[in-house]
């Protein structure tokens, strides 16, 4: 397909409460929103790396600025006839890849609008309903926490991640699992550690977690290594695996039994769909997480999430859980407990409300071929 145009939204996305973790604390989401034009048919990317490069490398203003002046026009007015073809296109600038995530998935998007089939069936998904799971981030107290799991637990989620840091640790989690015996539980630490903590981790293995996920650096794959030899409890890699590159390392290395993967943070579907693929033949599973985005990118990672190495419930969640109403339409609903089906229609099935993406636009950027 050839590409006619390309807008780029920076948006704010107020959140119905704050959202902690090891990063800190957030009120809103950044988010970046792409619309590829081809002829009459559109679609709609989205990449949330947040306002800051506290996740990454990259922010939501950076992202605009790197899709408009340098990663754009490699594709306006070029045949762009695959996903591959695209992230080729792309290659010459290194790194980026929310900033390439968000015009890989408005491809996507586009060209499963163009076939008149849903997303999770062009990327070859096995049905259009996958488990998700409940997370939560830190609260003002313990006795909040143990509320909220029992909400969840009534609500008949499979299993609750809760986010880890100092301050926010072990105390925690010795009362959920106090609370909750039975509970399939994870942790999240957002690289909050390094080896200096190896006492507490192997702690973690006394609760029966099914996961630790990112407890050393971001870009860390060695040291995982060695934790996971040191702890029973699986390391499950997120920020570290950036690209199928990575993550063929890091299952070389021993540094993980699972592997989280964000759309945004490898780049887009189409590196998305790469690393499924290698972990699935090296046998190790994967589950899908996302950024908080609006209903755009939710139904990106759960089309995802459809896909066959996809072992464990994912991060996709109900639009009204963080925002209220969702920028985009339709809003993103659980079909079922711990459960949500990809929409039906072609593409995504989402896309921004008008009104509402001009009233929370930071930024916006037209570009024709």
């Amino acid at each position: 397909m050839k590409i006619d145009a390309v807008d780029i939204h920076r948006v704010d996305m107020p959140l119905v409460r704050p959202f902690r973790t090891a990063f800190g604390d957030d009120t809103s989401i950044e988010s970046v929103l792409v619309r590829m034009r081809s002829g009459d048919a559109v679609g709609w990317g989205e990449a949330a790396p947040g306002a800051a490069p506290a996740y990454c490398g990259e922010s939501a203003a950076g992202v605009v600025l790197t899709i408009a002046r340098f990663l754009a026009p490699r594709l306006l007015g070029e045949g762009v006839t695959t996903g591959a073809d695209l992230q080729e296109r792309l290659r010459p600038i290194k790194g980026n890849r929310f900033a390439k995530a968000a015009l890989d998935h408005a491809w996507w998007d586009l060209h499963a609008r163009q076939a008149g089939r849903p997303l999770w069936q062009v990327l070859g998904g096995r049905g259009d309903t996958v488990d998700v799971g409940a997370d939560y981030g830190v609260m003002d107290s313990i006795d909040e926490l143990l509320e909220t799991i029992a909400g969840a637990v009534e609500a008949g989620f499979k299993r609750v991640k809760l986010k880890y840091r100092p301050g926010w640790d072990l105390p925690m989690i010795e009362a959920v699992r106090g609370a909750f015996p039975d509970l399939t539980v994870h942790v999240d630490c957002n690289s909050a550690y390094t080896l200096d903590d190896l006492p507490m981790l192997r702690r973690l293995d006394e609760f029966g977690l099914s996961m630790i996920e990112q407890p050393l650096a971001h870009d860390d794959l060695l040291d995982h290594a060695a934790l996971q030899r040191e702890i029973r409890t699986p390391i499950c890699l997120d920020e570290s695996i950036v690209s199928p590159a990575k993550a063929r390392q890091a299952i070389e290395i021993g540094a993980c039994r699972w592997v989280n993967i964000k759309p945004g943070r490898v780049g887009g579907l189409t590196e998305a769909v790469a690393v499924h693929d290698l972990c699935r033949d090296a046998g190790v599973p994967c589950w899908v997480g996302g950024m908080l985005e609006s209903a755009v990118g939710a139904n990106h990672c759960l089309a995802l999430a459809t896909l066959d190495n996809v072992k464990y419930p994912s991060d996709v969640f109900p639009s009204d859980r963080f925002y209220c109403p969702d920028l985009s339409d339709p809003p993103v609903v659980l079909s079922g407990p711990s459960r949500a089906t990809a929409l039906p229609a072609p593409g995504c099935g989402a896309a921004p409300d008008p009104s509402r993406l001009a009233a929370q636009a930071l930024d916006c950027v037209r570009l024709p071929a």
